[in-house]
């Protein structure tokens, strides 16, 4: 477990500082099993900062989520750094941000903390559904014990854990300025079976299951709002001069929109199941997501968010590439 105090004293000592404007971290939520992301803009703010296996928004986000109204004549921008609290795959996503220039590393302060896995949250409310006051979670050897009314819960941990902690390959940050206990080395390996079943299909027979699961997509673009890969300025579906997507909720214009997207982020996804998490239509995007990320591994052993001083997948051109797919 996370030792939370060490965890506020990182907080208060960081948005102490002169250059940091505001620290984004996690609280506990207004009910249920929620924990709701959090903001501190003075020192006193630290005191409701929290980690445990419920925390599993990724905040790396918020950055690209600042607004930076116009600024009025002879004011100067606010160029002071955002301190950000992150996990194993929260971290890889600011390093691919900062990869592609969307950050500087300069601008944030992060503040890591090693993740040994967080729970579905669509898992547990399954498991103790109508759940509405507050309750306590921690980790205590492979259970997750769980505290409602008093009452103590061991559950396994296999069986409330996301799916993406099952095979996930970096739990420790791969980048931070502050971390909060002690670094841990993963023994898990991506093996990709969960995409193996919908590989062996036929291309109809996949054309079938794709087709079941976009008709049902209802266009909210909460997989895009959630993602921190998705910072674009302008969306390509909010674009109207060229329009790519038409604003029809059909299967033609979800599939175009599912498919365009998944293909944005070929190289640049980082695995971190926001998309999934969020989709109030439960598809399943990251097997879109882990397809195309397979590939990439195989044909460039490439694996995004890593290294913040390599150059993003499709920015490199490597001159004793044999290209045998050109004719």
């Amino acid at each position: 477990m996370v030792d939370e105090k060490q965890l506020r004293d990182a907080v208060k000592k960081t948005i102490s500082r002169d250059d940091v404007k505001y620290v984004v971290g996690y609280e506990k939520g207004t009910s249920g099993f929620l924990v709701s992301p959090t903001f501190a803009f003075t020192p006193g703010d630290a005191d409701k900062f929290i980690f445990s296996p419920l925390c599993v928004n990724n905040l790396a986000v918020y950055p690209m989520l600042e607004d930076k109204p116009p600024l009025r004549k002879g004011e100067e921008p606010d160029t002071r750094k955002i301190g950000l609290v992150v996990k194993g795959c929260d971290s890889r996503a600011i390093v691919q941000i900062i990869q592609e220039k969307g950050l500087k590393r300069e601008d944030v302060v992060i503040i890591g903390i090693p993740c040994t896995g967080v729970i579905d949250p669509k898992k547990i409310k399954e498991k103790f559904p109508g759940q509405m006051k507050n309750v306590d979670v921690k980790e205590e050897n492979e259970k997750f014990v769980i505290t409602i009314d008093g009452k103590i819960h061991k559950i396994s941990k296999d069986e409330l854990l996301a799916e993406k902690c099952k095979h996930c390959e970096y739990p420790a940050p791969v980048l931070y300025d502050i971390l909060i206990g002690k670094e841990i080395k993963s023994t898990k390996k991506e093996d990709y079976k969960e995409i193996e079943p919908l590989e062996k299909k036929s291309l109809e027979d996949k054309w079938d299951y794709w087709e079941k699961q976009f008709e049902r997509c209802i266009r909210c673009y909460a997989c895009r709002d959630a993602c921190p890969l998705c910072y674009c300025k302008e969306c390509m579906v909010d674009l109207l001069d060229p329009q790519w997507i038409r604003r029809s909720v059909n299967l033609s214009e979800n599939t175009a929109w599912n498919l365009l997207r998944a293909f944005h982020l070929a190289g640049r996804c980082i695995g971190c199941g926001e998309c999934e998490r969020v989709c109030p239509m439960d598809l399943p995007l990251m097997k879109l997501n882990k397809k195309i990320e397979k590939d990439i591994k195989e044909m460039y052993d490439y694996t995004s968010g890593i290294d913040a001083e390599e150059k993003p997948l499709l920015a490199m051109f490597k001159p004793d590439d044999p290209e045998e797919f050109i004719l």
